[in-house]
């Protein structure tokens, strides 16, 4: 009876009977395959005392094997090929694995997690290198790996040029210093405004999507000091409206956080959960550890997730029929990212306010004319043979999200927005926000260093208005936030002053320039605030020119963290949200 209803499960979402039983629990994908295995007259293959001579491919291409599905091995001087349950349990390709020659006898089956822990174990450190390494080594002009020495060189440069320009003429140096930067300022919150302008009704799911041509679909999650969190992760991921036999969901551990591996541990969890141990070896940050799991990853699509996420049911569907409806060269889905404890402190209102006119408003206005985007670090949804083909995540950048959101668009692929919400978790006390806030500026700048390495190839990627959005959206978010305090300040000394026409002229190019940035982000935060329906909570945008002033406490503790420690992963902490309300 348990079988029958299974296998017309397995008809109704177009998967094998195995995957069903193992999801459901009701039976081992080992004890099916084993059976499965008997039944076609093949050995089952464990591999577990497979020894490493057994196969003939370096460690490199080993660890190919577990996206191919297939690993070669030479067993008693005879080719022998060790397929994974997912290539043979459908009926054609059962009768084509019957008709393959030499058969049964150069054909075994195994399992995917038997075949990605032979993997782990004979090729753990191939997997380590190119979780940390492979980007540095194989693109080094996209890795933030070198850029210590860059920044360190431009500050040094920019300094010794400013300290010399002011000595020998420094009115001359402050007229023309000052004028640029409130160009620079005022052209950054007329971008803002131009999205604000320009955002567009986002994609909805339009249609329902048959269970049977869904693709397979991978979930990535990196937890490290979570285990406050992982539960609510998990119910989360449980509640998606997605069959849960396409799904492959990869819970990323780091090996001595013993309190998260207790807590995933207590779930007892099993298909479609994996966890999978991120390596051990600098640097510790989530973009090593996504980059860890993706050579694992069995979907055709790929989604990350924070672990204090909490993604709306139909989010993955969103994006399927997102990606069908648009070309090949839409190879990236931007969930909205929204806050939900917005209620516990002044910062949380803050945060939401600025969350809805990034990912409701500005976002969305790049999106709507195939601009490139800085990615928000969750709820990306990739093209999972894409995102490996650009190099995946540089675990070296801090904000590995923004870093790849450029990349992609320099590879001439497309990024969209689309109307599924992903509720999170802001901070709500200085301390932690801070600390995120200089991983950010911290990142960004990364970034900006990184691809402006050769500015004429950046130029010739991204095209003139795309290079333009680069500048603006990546490196002047940074700079406006750190030359906030010194406008402010003259300013405040224009205004008591006498009246002189050089201090005249500057207090209107600072005046507008302050006034620009402040009535962007006011009208951002607005409309983003509107269209998730509140509007009523809009009143806290008034204290932005507080607010602009801790960011650029956290812009300048950026700078300074990206000289002395440019790769630390500065945590923020979840699971202590005071409230959670989801609207929008």
């Amino acid at each position: 009876m348990v079988v029958a209803a299974a296998a017309r499960r397995a008809r109704d979402v177009g998967v094998g009977i195995d995957r069903v039983l193992a999801v459901c629990g009701v039976m081992s994908e080992e004890r099916y395959l084993r059976a499965f295995a008997n039944r076609l007259g093949i050995r089952y293959e464990s591999l577990e005392d497979t020894p490493r001579a057994a196969c003939p491919l370096g460690d490199d291409l080993m660890v190919e094997t577990v996206a191919a599905g297939l690993l070669p091995l030479v067993i008693d001087g005879a080719p022998t090929h060790v397929v994974v349950a997912r290539a043979v349990t459908s009926p054609s390709m059962k009768a084509r694995l019957l008709r393959a020659p030499g058969y049964p006898t150069s054909i075994r089956l195994t399992s995917e997690a038997r075949l990605a822990a032979f993997v782990h174990r004979h090729a753990g450190e191939a997997v380590a290198d190119r979780a940390a390494d492979a980007l540095a080594r194989h693109q080094p002009e996209m890795s933030a790996a070198s850029t210590p020495r860059c920044a360190v060189a431009a500050l040094a440069v920019l300094s010794v040029l400013t300290i010399l320009g002011v000595w020998a003429w420094p009115r001359h140096v402050h007229d023309v210093a000052g004028t640029c930067l409130a160009a620079l300022f005022v052209s950054w919150s007329a971008l803002r405004l131009w999205a604000a302008a320009n955002a567009p009704d986002f994609y909805r799911l339009r249609d329902h999507v048959d269970d049977a041509e869904l693709p397979h679909y991978t979930v990535v999650a990196a937890l490290h000091d979570e285990a406050r969190s992982v539960g609510g992760l998990v119910a989360a991921l449980d509640g998606l409206d997605y069959p849960p036999e396409k799904l492959d969901i990869k819970l990323v551990l780091e090996r001595d956080d013993a309190a998260t591996r207790a807590a995933v541990a207590a779930l007892r969890l099993h298909a479609p959960y994996e966890v999978i141990v991120a390596p051990d070896r600098p640097p510790r940050t989530k973009p090593k550890a996504l980059n860890a799991a993706l050579p694992f990853a069995r979907g055709r699509f790929i989604a990350v997730y924070d672990a204090e996420d909490e993604p709306e049911p139909d989010q993955l569907r969103a994006a399927v029929a997102c990606f069908r409806d648009h070309g090949p060269e839409l190879v990236c889905v931007q969930a909205r990212l929204t806050i939900a404890n917005a209620d516990d402190t002044w910062l949380t209102r803050l945060f939401a306010a600025e969350y809805a006119g990034l990912f409701d408003v500005f976002l969305p206005g790049l999106a709507r004319h195939r601009l490139p985007l800085p990615l928000g670090g969750s709820s990306n949804h990739f093209v999972t043979a894409v995102l490996r083909q650009v190099g995946a995540w540089d675990p070296h950048n801090v904000t590995e999200d923004a870093d790849l959101g450029m990349r992609l668009a320099r590879f001439g692929f497309e990024t969209a927005v689309m109307a599924s919400s992903t509720f999170e978790e802001a901070p709500g006390h200085f301390g932690p926000w801070l600390r995120q806030r200089t991983r950010w500026f911290k990142g960004w700048t990364q970034t900006w260093l990184v691809h402006m390495r050769r500015p004429w190839r950046l130029w010739r990627d991204l095209g003139p208005s795309g290079f333009l959005v680069f500048q603006l959206a990546v490196g002047g978010s940074v700079l406006a936030a750190l030359v906030h305090p010194l406008f402010l300040a003259v300013f405040a000394a224009a205004l008591a002053s006498d009246g002189s026409r050089p201090t005249a002229l500057l207090f209107g190019f600072y005046g507008v320039a302050c006034v620009a940035g402040y009535a962007s982000s006011i009208v951002l935060g607005t409309v983003g605030l509107a269209r998730r329906g509140l509007l009523s909570r809009a009143w806290v945008l008034l204290t932005i020119p507080v607010y602009w002033l801790l960011l650029s406490a956290a812009a300048w503790r950026a700078l300074f963290k990206l000289v002395a420690r440019p790769f630390e992963w500065e945590k923020t902490p979840h699971g202590l949200a005071r409230t959670w309300r989801k609207q929008g």
